[in-house]
């Protein structure tokens, strides 16, 4: 079996998890009381990343450049550390309930959205590993688009659902 097919399988298995994980954590949280703020742009954000992976099967071949597959690969450390310091509270979605505090542990200590630099990194080191320069270029720009207009929506979401007085506890 090709290298680069195995590398996607497990990227694959990876994001249809995610996916899983999102979708039971959003239904428990809205049960809970939470809301999704600005679902609009997430139709987009699906498609953009469904693309990515979609092209990535059909464009990647061969064996990884061994030193961006180990960068990569440390992405998966910071992306484990992320969904261990959100726990049941990370989505893909935008979901905040009034009066939660923002999270000010693991890598949140250190920046305000790492979640989005793992996303980031992943969407231009895949294409990398492979030598698709063009592909991670083009996929890097688009994501960053989105990116800009998801980061504003979620600052918006969490600064209504938040108190200034709360923002150095743990939600």
């Amino acid at each position: 079996m090709d290298p680069a097919s195995v590398i996607l399988g497990l990227v694959t298995a990876q994001r249809v998890g995610e996916l899983l994980l999102s979708a039971r954590n959003a239904r428990r949280l809205i049960a809970d009381g939470a809301v999704e703020a600005a679902p609009g742009h997430y139709p987009v954000m699906v498609v953009l990343h469904a693309a990515w992976l979609v092209g990535l099967w059909i464009e990647a071949r061969g064996w990884p450049d061994a030193v961006l597959f180990t960068a990569y690969l440390g992405v998966q450390v910071l992306r484990v550390w992320v969904l261990a310091s959100l726990g049941t509270r990370w989505t893909t979605r935008i979901i905040v309930q009034p009066g939660w505090s923002l999270v000010n542990k693991g890598p949140y200590r250190y920046l305000a959205h790492p979640n989005y630099l793992v996303v980031v990194l992943e969407i231009a080191l895949l294409p990398l590993m492979f030598g698709l320069i063009w592909y991670a270029a083009v996929f890097s720009i688009l994501n960053a688009a989105l990116l800009a207009v998801r980061i504003h929506a979620e600052n918006e979401a969490l600064g209504r659902s938040t108190s200034l007085a709360h923002r150095s506890e743990v939600r």
